[in-house]
C-alpha cells in the first residue's frame, strides 16, 4: 500500500476515535450534571412526605410528653384540702353490696369491678356493711404512697373509749360488765383506690368518678357544698381559705382544714374540759385549734 494511502487511513481511524471520545465526554458531563442537580434539589427542598411525617411524629411526641406529665403529676396539697372538704362526710347510695373487713376492699382505677371478688370479699368478711341501694357516709378518708383510703359509715374498725373502761371495785362483789354503748361501731366498711403509681391530681368530683363502680353521689344531698353556702360570710370565707377562726363548730373546721392529725384533751383549773385538734407535727408548720364544747375557742399557728 502506497504511503499516502495509509496516512489518509490512518488519519480517518484517528478522527473517528476523537469523534467518539468527545461524545463519551459530552454524555458523562451531562449525566453527573443532572446528578448533581437532582441531588442539590434533594438537599435544599425537602421532600413534603418526610416533612409531614417528621410533623406529624414531632407532634405525637410533644403532645405525648405534655400529656403525660399531665397525667404523672402527683397531688398538690391545694387539692387534697378539697377532697377533704368535698368527699369526707359526703353521702351516696351503693351500686353493689360493701364487705366488712379491716384490710378493705380494694378497686384499681381503670379497671372493671371484678363481681367474684366482691362476692367473696362480701362472703368471707362475714356479710355486707351496706346492702345495694343503701344510703351510706364517707366518715374518713386517708391519703397513702399510691393508694386514698375511705371509710364508709365509721370504718370496720372499733375504738377505744378509755372512760368505758374505768371501774371502781366497791367491795368482794364484781362488777356487772358494762354495757356495749356503741353497737353501730366497727360495722362499717374500708374502700381503698389504688392508682397503681404516686396518687394523681385530682379534683373531688374525680374521685367520686373512680368510686362510681361502688358508690353512686349523683341523687344524694351534698353534706358539704349546699351546707357552706348556708353559712355566715365570715365563715364561708375563712373555709374558702383553708382557715379556722373562733366561733366555729367541729364540722366548720373540718371542711375548712379536714380531720386533724391529732387530738389532745385537757381539763382547765376551773374544771372546763377543752380538746385540741392539732394539724402538722413540729418544727413545720402547726396549727393548734382549741374547742370548748362545740365551740372554737382559740386558733395558735406556729411556723
Amino acid at each position: 500500500m502506497e504511503s499516502g494511502t495509509i496516512e489518509r487511513v490512518g488519519g480517518a481511524i484517528m478522527r473517528a476515535f476523537s469523534t467518539i471520545a468527545i461524545v463519551t465526554t459530552f454524555v458523562i458531563c451531562a449525566n453527573v450534571s443532572v446528578l448533581s442537580t437532582t441531588q442539590s434539589h434533594s438537599t435544599n427542598a425537602p421532600t413534603p412526605n418526610a416533612t409531614s411525617s417528621s410533623g406529624a411524629l414531632q407532634g405525637i411526641s410533644a403532645g405525648g410528653a405534655v400529656q403525660d406529665t399531665a397525667h404523672n403529676r402527683e397531688l398538690t396539697p391545694e387539692s387534697r384540702v378539697l377532697l377533704i372538704r368535698y368527699v369526707d362526710g359526703e353521702f351516696a347510695k351503693t351500686v353493689v353490696p360493701l364487705p366488712r373487713g379491716k384490710k378493705g376492699f380494694k378497686i384499681v382505677v381503670g379497671k372493671p369491678l371484678d363481681p367474684k371478688a366482691l362476692k367473696d370479699a362480701v362472703r368471707l368478711s362475714g356479710g355486707p356493711a351496706a346492702s345495694s341501694g343503701e344510703t351510706v357516709q364517707i366518715t374518713k378518708i386517708e391519703f397513702r404512697a399510691h393508694e386514698i383510703a375511705l371509710e364508709v359509715n365509721g370504718g370496720p374498725n372499733k375504738h377505744f373509749h378509755l372512760r368505758e373502761h374505768l371501774q371502781v371495785g366497791l367491795g368482794p362483789l364484781p362488777d356487772a360488765p358494762p354495757q356495749e354503748s356503741h353497737p353501730n361501731e366497727g360495722v362499717g366498711a374500708r374502700i381503698i383506690v389504688d392508682y397503681r403509681s404516686s396518687i394523681p391530681d385530682m379534683s373531688p368530683d374525680d374521685l367520686k368518678h373512680d368510686l362510681s363502680v361502688l358508690l353512686d353521689f349523683s341523687k344524694q344531698r351534698s353534706a358539704t357544698v349546699n351546707w357552706v353556702e348556708s353559712l355566715p360570710p365570715d365563715f364561708q370565707q375563712a373555709i374558702k381559705d383553708n382557715k379556722a377562726i373562733v366561733g366555729m363548730n367541729h364540722e366548720m373546721v373540718v371542711a375548712a382544714l379536714g380531720r386533724p392529725d391529732k387530738k389532745v384533751r385537757e381539763r382547765s383549773p376551773e374544771g372546763e374540759e377543752t380538746e385540741d385538734w392539732i394539724y402538722g407535727t413540729p418544727p413545720g408548720k402547726t396549727v393548734f385549734v382549741t374547742f370548748l364544747g362545740d365551740k372554737v375557742i382559740r386558733v395558735k399557728e406556729f411556723n
